[in-house]
């Protein structure tokens, strides 16, 4: 079931590819209009103009805007303002993983990683902070299983993605009870992160789907598969909602069962 965003304004980082933008076409499926912002304009364009083909050019806001610029992102959310006068929940999904050891992490690796993954959340909560307060919304942060289960191959981001899911819970108490503040952890979900990583396979006559089964069979993912990202956008949709009205300060496991921590 498709939450009821009737009337709902949703701004969503990261919007043009992945969970992000599985997750504007959830939310408009369901009724909300959407702003979104990544940082590559040919796809802001595109996507602007398929959503609104499909759904109506009133119900969408696109722009580019890097999450790590705060005078830019200030920019959008003044724009969504201006469009919409409203934001009833922010989607934070702008973000991606380092492959590195500790031994292999430089420090500028470290503070490259840690500003990511920090200021993407510092950025957009702060220029819509106000909006959501008058709205009385909801953030819902794009979050990785790292946070709770790190990978020795990535030290780094794991260590930042806990860094984050602190973030969430201190800020789900400071700005209780006007905005909810929760997470999705992702597992292995399909992304163009994933599809790169085919393409640099060793054997070039392995099939993708051979691949990805290899690759479910090799982390010991019980539901044997990658998640696809319309379901980590319904996980995205169901905290944005009111149906988690009471819930705050929470994580929804998006893991396909991959989670070992209690």
């Amino acid at each position: 079931m498709t939450p009821d965003f009737e009337g709902k304004v949703v701004v969503v980082t990261g919007g043009t590819s992945g969970i992000g933008l599985a997750t504007l076409e959830r939310l408009l499926s369901g009724g909300a209009s959407v702003a979104f912002c990544a940082r590559n304009g040919d796809r802001v364009t595109k996507v602007c103009k398929d959503m609104a083909a499909r759904f109506g050019e009133s119900r969408v806001l696109g722009q580019v805007a890097d999450v790590l610029d705060a005078d830019a992102f200030s920019a959008f959310a003044r724009a969504v303002d201006d469009r919409f006068r409203r934001c009833d929940a922010l989607v934070n999904n702008a973000g991606q993983g380092r492959l590195s050891t500790f031994a292999d992490t430089s420090d500028q690796d470290w503070r490259d990683e840690i500003e990511l993954k920090i200021f993407s959340q510092i950025n957009p909560i702060r220029s819509c902070e106000a909006m959501l307060r008058r709205s009385g919304g909801a953030i819902v942060v794009v979050n990785s299983l790292l946070a709770y289960q790190p990978e020795p191959h990535m030290v780094c981001t794991s260590a930042a993605r806990a860094a984050v899911q602190s973030l969430v819970k201190s800020l789900s108490v400071e700005f209780a009870p006007e905005v909810r503040v929760n997470a999705i952890l992702v597992g292995l979900v399909h992304s163009g992160q994933w599809e790169r990583r085919f393409e640099q396979r060793t054997d070039k006559s392995q099939s993708r789907e051979a691949f990805f089964a290899e690759l479910a069979a090799r982390k010991a993912i019980p539901l044997e598969r990658l998640g696809r990202p319309e379901e980590a956008a319904s996980a995205v949709a169901f905290l944005a909602s009111d149906a988690s009205s009471y819930i705050t300060g929470a994580h929804l496991d998006v893991s396909g069962g991959l989670s070992r921590h209690i």
